[in-house]
C-alpha cells in the first residue's frame, strides 16, 4: 500500500512539473508574442526581424513543449482518470489542429528575412499573426480545460 501511495504521489509530482513547464513555455510564447504585435506597423528592419525569429522559436517550443509535457501522454492512451480522459478526448483533436496552424506560421516565417523582405511579406505577416493570435487564444482555453481536469478543478 505505501508503494502504491508513492507511486501516486511521484506520477502527481511528476505532472504538476509537467503542466508547470507547459505554463512557463507559453507565457514566455505569449510575452514575445505581444513584443511582435507591439511592433504593428511592421518595418522591413532588423529589430522586427529578430522578433519574429526569437517569437518563432518560443512558439515551437511551447508547441513541442505542450506535446511532450503533456499531449503525448493522451495521444498514448496512458491517461486512467476517466475524467480527464474525457476532456483529454474532447479537447485533443481540437489541439492538434491548432498545433497544425502554429506550424505553418512558423514553416512561413522561421527563415524569413524581413529587413530585406518586400512591403507585401510585412503585410502578410500583420494579417497572419492576426490569425495566430486567435489560435493561440483557442488553444489556451482548450489546454485550460486540460489543467484543471488534471488539477481536479471543476471551473
Amino acid at each position: 500500500m505505501a508503494t502504491e501511495l508513492t507511486a501516486g504521489s511521484d506520477r502527481r509530482g511528476r505532472s504538476r512539473e509537467r503542466l508547470a513547464t507547459l505554463v512557463k513555455t507559453r507565457s514566455q510564447t505569449l510575452s514575445l508574442f505581444t513584443a511582435l504585435a507591439n511592433q504593428r506597423p511592421f518595418e522591413p528592419d532588423e529589430e522586427t526581424n529578430e522578433a519574429l525569429q526569437e517569437f518563432c522559436q518560443a512558439l515551437i517550443d511551447y508547441a513541442a513543449s505542450a506535446h511532450f509535457q503533456l499531449y503525448r501522454f493522451f495521444a498514448d492512451k496512458l491517461e486512467r482518470r476517466t475524467p480527464v480522459a474525457d476532456i483529454a478526448d474532447k479537447v485533443y483533436p481540437k489541439i492538434i489542429r491548432t498545433t497544425d496552424m502554429i506550424l505553418r506560421f512558423n514553416d512561413k516565417y522561421e527563415d524569413v528575412n524581413l529587413s530585406s523582405s518586400d512591403e507585401k511579406v510585412l503585410v502578410l505577416l500583420d494579417a497572419d499573426l492576426s490569425s495566430l493570435g486567435e489560435t493561440l487564444a483557442e488553444r489556451i482555453q482548450l489546454e485550460d480545460q486540460v489543467i484543471r481536469a488534471i488539477t481536479g478543478q471543476t471551473h
